[in-house]
């Protein structure tokens, strides 16, 4: 792998969080964001925060890669911050120009949320780091083969999401790609977005949209020419299989929402 993560790529390396079931990771995943969410005070966060360190110490990934890997979903982070500042009101005001008015609790919730944001981020980056696509598939398609009874085409749903996480660190790599050869070109980027700015965009979007369906359709014929008609008969080369590394996240998921929990209540 490069010097650089991209969101949804798999980081290989030999680790325990590697080396567990992708469905208990999966599930392990939801715990995690109701562990986030659960956290209501700063120090049950900071608590949060540093189960979610440790267990990217375990997987042997770098924080800062991960961070790198999330750096376009940041983005999210920040503009709910900015709702938060402008929209919640209360204590010392700060400053106060017309309809806009910063506040005391706007910052700290501001501060509050874009943490609680930015951890969530790094948690469910997580999964997509120490997964392969295609254990990602299959644990998403076992833990729903139960509702295939009522109908529910698990594998098709399935197979969506392998392609959908397939596709997302693809085409940051193609607007790279595509970014750089516009530049090349003699392309500016850094104009007024109400003068000429939608015009460039179209530069990187046109032919983004363009490589997206190429790949679309080189898939579907793929698909096509190897006879796929579904998941009916097929068989893994390595069945999913449950070890001890599973109780051991499960018991460090199940500690980290106790603390969570236990913290809220510590008043300081």
């Amino acid at each position: 792998m490069g010097d650089r993560a991209i969101i949804g790529q798999y980081w290989p390396e030999e680790s325990l969080v590697h080396a567990m079931d992708p469905r208990v990771k999966f599930l392990l995943s939801i715990v995690l964001m109701v562990a986030v969410f659960c956290a209501a005070t700063p120090l049950a966060l900071a608590v949060a925060a540093l189960f979610i360190v440790g267990f990217y110490a375990a997987a042997r990934i770098p924080l800062l890669r991960a961070v790198g890997a999330i750096g376009p979903l940041l983005i999210l982070v920040v503009f709910t911050a900015l709702l938060n500042v402008l929209f919640v009101q209360g204590g010392e005001i700060y400053f106060q120009w017309g309809i806009i008015c910063i506040s005391e609790k706007g910052l700290q919730s501001a501060v509050f949320i874009g943490c609680r944001l930015f951890l969530l981020l790094l948690g469910m980056s997580l999964l997509t780091l120490t997964t392969t696509t295609l254990d990602i598939t299959a644990a998403f398609e076992r833990l729903l083969m139960p509702l295939a009874k009522l109908g529910v085409p698990a594998h098709e749903l399935g197979m969506i999401l392998g392609i959908a996480l397939r596709f997302l660190p693809q085409f940051m790599t193609e607007l790279g790609i595509i970014y750089r050869a516009q530049i090349s070109r003699g392309a500016h980027f850094n104009v007024n977005p109400f003068k000429g700015g939608v015009q460039t965009l179209t530069a990187l979007m046109i032919p983004l949209f363009t490589s997206a369906f190429r790949h679309a359709e080189t898939l579907s014929l793929a698909m096509e020419a190897r006879c796929y008609h579904g998941g009916n008969g097929r068989t893994r080369l390595a069945p999913l299989r449950m070890t001890w590394r599973d109780a051991v996240g499960t018991g460090a998921l199940a500690l980290m929402l106790v603390a969570v929990i236990a913290t809220n209540f510590i008043v300081l």
